[in-house]
């Protein structure tokens, strides 16, 4: 029974996309003859100023299709992002709208034809089932004719013939659907996919950008380590050393003055190695290597000023660097939850999925979170990215707060 629900369930949502589908093919009907009238408007000035906007609403749609594709596609494509207050000439240039421009007459005829088939095929049992009960409303020598070109002309025959055809509806409606939906997804996915050349294109300008934000971030971690030693354990040293000198010189002509000196001298010792622990702690934090993430994580929650949650999975063997990354990420996001978001409650997610740790850090706060804001996000972006990982920041105004924190464990 269990399995029929699921059979059933799947089948609604490849309808609900095919619905979906059917959409956004009608408005491609009218958006695409737009943009080519645009474009031809262009060569006499008045396309210039309307082209823009059609081009950000044909991206809103792709990047809809290609959010919602990712459930029925052998693999998911990526959103390619609002082109936002770009110029004309910029939005050409962008290579993913090359791919939207290829996508849509696609969709707006395949799109269209598949979508009222996938949503004919949900509601072909209702039609069966409807002109099986109505035989009567037609004319003897006219008589309905379902899916088996029978003729239903009696009660009989409704439960002779259209019965089994109903039924034979009803399989239609929970395996056509999906296959429909797989189709057309498979279409959209082959019109809106960037080619391999653009992915690894793609691929190289993200190594690059996030090399260079380790490179920023492991420039400003030195900076901030060499200050923190010379401002403070280097003074402490300095003073040290000065007490002992002056307790050596003091040590023949009064002796009994020594002994405050020394005291100081331990304390100024002692003082050093607190500071010198903390600096060495912000590099690689002692809790991971007894504890290991679970633990060090389950320590960062315990002290967190905010009523906090964590739920933490199995995850295996992870990599050092992997392990600073999250942990630093779930450690600024606590911070940020208890200093500017006004939260009352805060969750923590870690787990592992496939080969990648997923950290997933929400609180209740007013939200707003944005880099750039004095939160720590772009430092956690470079960490995060250093190590070939993914953060993903959901913060509307209002709330609720969501960073998600993906860094792939595959050496």
């Amino acid at each position: 029974m269990s399995k029929t629900r699921a059979v059933a369930a799947r089948s609604a949502r490849a309808t609900g996309y095919c619905a979906a589908l059917l959409g956004r093919g009608l408005a491609l009907i009218v958006l695409v003859p737009a943009l080519v009238y645009s474009s031809v408007l262009c060569l006499v000035g008045p396309g210039l100023l309307v082209l823009p906007y059609e081009l950000r609403l044909l991206r809103r749609l792709a990047d809809v299709e290609r959010v919602r594709l990712g459930r029925w596609a052998a693999a998911p494509v990526a959103a390619a992002g609002p082109h936002g207050k770009r110029r004309l000439m910029t939005m050409l240039a962008d290579p993913a709208t090359g791919r939207d421009l290829r996508w849509a007459p696609g969709a707006m005829v395949a799109g269209t034809v598949l979508g009222i088939v996938g949503v004919a095929l949900f509601l072909f049992p209702v039609a069966v089932l409807v002109l099986a009960g109505l035989w009567w409303l037609f004319p003897a020598d006219e008589p309905i004719r379902l899916i088996l070109n029978v003729p239903i002309r009696s009660w009989w025959s409704v439960l002779g013939v259209g019965v089994p055809q109903f039924l034979l509806s009803v399989l239609l409606a929970l395996f056509g659907p999906p296959l429909v939906a797989g189709l057309a997804a498979s279409v959209s996915r082959w019109l809106l996919a960037p080619s391999a050349a653009a992915v690894l294109a793609e691929r190289v300008a993200t190594l690059d950008r996030t090399r260079t934000g380790a490179i920023d971030a492991h420039g400003s971690e030195l900076r901030r380590i060499e200050r923190d030693l010379h401002d403070g354990t280097q003074a402490r040293l300095v003073s040290l050393a000065m007490q002992l000198g002056l307790a050596e010189r003091t040590f023949g002509s009064d002796p009994a003055a020594v002994g405050p000196l020394l005291t100081r001298a331990r304390q100024g010792a002692e003082e050093a190695m607190a500071e010198l622990r903390d600096v060495l702690r912000s590099v690689y934090p002692p809790i991971l290597a007894d504890r290991g993430l679970a633990g060090a994580v389950a320590a960062v929650v315990a002290r967190c000023p905010v009523p906090a949650t964590l739920d933490v999975g199995e995850l295996g063997e992870v990599p050092a660097r992997i392990e600073v990354a999250v942990y630093f990420a779930v450690t600024e996001a606590l911070t940020n939850a208890a200093k500017h978001s006004r939260a009352a409650s805060v969750s923590v997610t870690l787990t592992r999925t496939g080969a990648a740790v997923r950290a997933e850090i929400a609180d209740d706060g007013r939200g707003g979170a944005a880099e750039g804001g004095g939160t720590g996000l772009r430092g956690m972006r470079q960490r995060v990215e250093a190590v070939d990982g993914v953060l993903l920041v959901q913060s509307p105004p209002g709330g609720p707060t969501v960073i998600t924190v993906e860094c792939p464990c595959a050496s």
